[in-house]
């Protein structure tokens, strides 16, 4: 099993894509958000994964810049559904009311050409907190983050051996998650910037954590392997190397600073 980083970046980079992901098992994968555009398409292409094979798909929050994507790829799957030329059927995961705003987005953007086939064939799926789905052949944990902000759902995944991977969507972890969290193989956070670059990023203002926080609350998770993401991008030329060394003082475990693009063994 293995998870490619579509995009590292928060809402407003330019020189690298937003934050979004593939886990795929086999011949199975399962999309996280999808960036804020049709970029997702250009980032599909660059690692060699066919949009097609996309047909578990999750939506964390409304934000511009996680939702875009995901529009687009509605899109792409009802236009050759309506073509003749998709086989099958694909199922799109998001709480009450972002499977509600798809709806309504698609109502407005799509025609009734393209829009006739959801429920029929795509497959709009509301999950509740602590809901479970199976997914790419792993039970799938679904849980309310309980954000600040907008509405926004994490996940966690049975990855077979008393093992599991967490999502913590792009704020920062809430205790009331800690079920889910502890002792995770792998987790994936947000880290809006260096601690030391606080001042410059003001993470805290917009309800994100830095590296350090990161780092901090995956030592007290006992985190095997943390995956930082959702950052922003100017240091993105030394940002695995400044963010690393960082992150060293306050974890002992697995420190992963992917660019786009990277594919990390599970």
């Amino acid at each position: 099993m293995k998870i490619t980083i579509l995009g590292t970046g928060n809402a407003l980079v330019t020189d690298c894509y937003n934050t979004c992901f593939v886990l795929i098992d086999g011949n199975r994968h399962f999309l996280v958000d999808g960036g804020g555009g049709n970029g997702l398409l250009a980032q599909l292409r660059a690692v060699g994964i066919n949009w097609r094979d996309l047909r578990d798909i999750f939506l964390t929050h409304k934000h511009i810049d996680h939702l875009m994507g995901i529009i687009w790829m509605m899109r792409l799957i009802l236009q050759h559904m309506a073509r003749g030329d998709y086989e099958g059927e694909a199922r799109l995961y998001g709480h009450d009311e972002i499977i509600q705003l798809l709806r309504d987005m698609a109502d407005k953007l799509l025609g009734k050409k393209l829009t006739k086939f959801i429920d029929e064939r795509l497959h709009l799926i509301e999950v509740d907190d602590g809901s479970c789905w199976e997914i790419i052949s792993h039970k799938v944990t679904f849980f309310d983050i309980h954000s600040t902000k907008a509405k926004q759902f994490g996940f966690m995944m049975d990855l077979g051996s008393e093992e599991k991977l967490t999502c913590c969507g792009d704020e920062p972890f809430n205790e009331n998650n800690h079920q889910y969290a502890f002792g995770s193989k792998w987790l994936l956070h947000e880290a809006f910037c260096l601690y030391g670059e606080r001042d410059i990023f003001k993470p805290y203002e917009k309800h994100h954590s830095t590296v350090k926080d990161a780092c901090q609350l995956a030592e007290k998770l006992q985190i095997q392997n943390l995956i930082l993401y959702h950052t922003e991008d100017k240091n993105i030329d030394n940002r695995r190397e400044l963010y690393t060394k960082e992150g060293r003082e306050f974890y002992t475990g697995n420190i992963f600073v992917p660019d786009d693009l990277d594919v990390i063994d599970l």
